[in-house]
């Protein structure tokens, strides 16, 4: 078998479920590395002794990125080729690694993408989303307070919004969706690629009434929110041209938006950022 070229930093993608689903790729570069960073070394062990692999581990995980960070980076400078995995899925995606990836590709380093196993790909497969976007979230805040913060700056979001929850912050997390953004469409992924997998859909009051019932909450979730309904503009006559004091005054005055409101529509209109037209708004309001 040939050995991974030295240097080298592979990021593996690994099953989230199904061993089955770990690319022969990924087999085999994982065999061929000198050291393997895993998020949980023994969730990794379990799955390289499926595979009859025995290449050594080191832990990387969120809280110890940033000194094993510099401690791989050393190995991969003095000739070791390392993989990247995290617990289950592709690395960097809600998951540790980009600060390794960062740091490999700073020094010079090769850095390269195996493909595989992503919890994100594999919902939206069957999710049923008609539209080419969304917006990832990746895992929404612990805290109450500041998940209730991201989603009210989430408000008029147009497109889907789809984030990760554990399965003992999943009711809170749909509770506050509910109470801040409303009742909208919801799809629900669990135990994705698992023997249990579930897709479920509904309002997000169906969803919540129905998860309440159960007596347990188990599984790693995916949830898919629907985007904010397109605000019409009342029929009247808008303002023609571009001038910006004028089209506030308008949409403030004569159409009745919102601040949020407002700056998205005029966002579009004169194609500026979101960001830079709420900014400018806020003198009028």
């Amino acid at each position: 078998m040939s050995e991974a070229p030295a240097g080298m930093l592979y990021v593996v993608a690994t099953p989230i479920g199904n061993l089955e689903d770990l690319t022969l790729r990924a087999l085999r570069v994982l065999g061929e590395v000198d050291l393997i960073a895993a998020e949980d070394t023994r969730r990794t062990r379990k799955l390289l002794n499926h595979f009859a692999l025995k290449t050594p581990c080191l832990s990387y995980y969120r809280e110890n990125e940033a000194r094993r960070a510099e401690e791989i980076l050393t190995r991969m400078l003095a000739g070791q080729s390392v993989a990247l995995v995290s617990d289950a899925g592709t690395p960097g995606i809600a998951d540790p690694g980009a600060r390794l990836v960062n740091r490999a590709r700073e020094a010079g380093l090769p850095v390269v993408p195996l493909p595989g196993a992503s919890a994100l790909a594999a919902f939206l497969s069957v999710a049923g989303q008609t539209g080419a976007s969304h917006l990832f979230l990746g895992f929404l805040p612990g805290r109450a307070g500041e998940r209730r913060k991201l989603l009210q700056s989430l408000v008029a979001e147009p497109h889907p919004l789809v984030f990760y929850e554990s399965p003992h912050r999943l009711l809170k997390s749909l509770a506050d969706a509910l109470a801040v953004l409303g009742d909208r469409p919801v799809v629900l992924g669990r135990e994705l690629t698992k023997i249990h997998e579930e897709v479920l859909t509904g309002s997000l009051a169906q969803l919540l009434g129905r998860l309440q019932e159960r007596p347990v909450i188990k599984g790693e979730f995916v949830v898919l929110l629907a985007g904010a309904e397109p605000v019409s503009a009342p029929a009247m006559d808008r303002p023609s041209g571009d001038d910006f004091a004028q089209l506030a005054a308008w949409y403030r005055d004569q159409a009745g938006f919102s601040l949020k409101d407002a700056a998205r529509r005029l966002a579009v209109d004169l194609d500026l950022p979101r960001s830079k037209v709420y900014r400018r708004l806020l003198d009028f309001w």
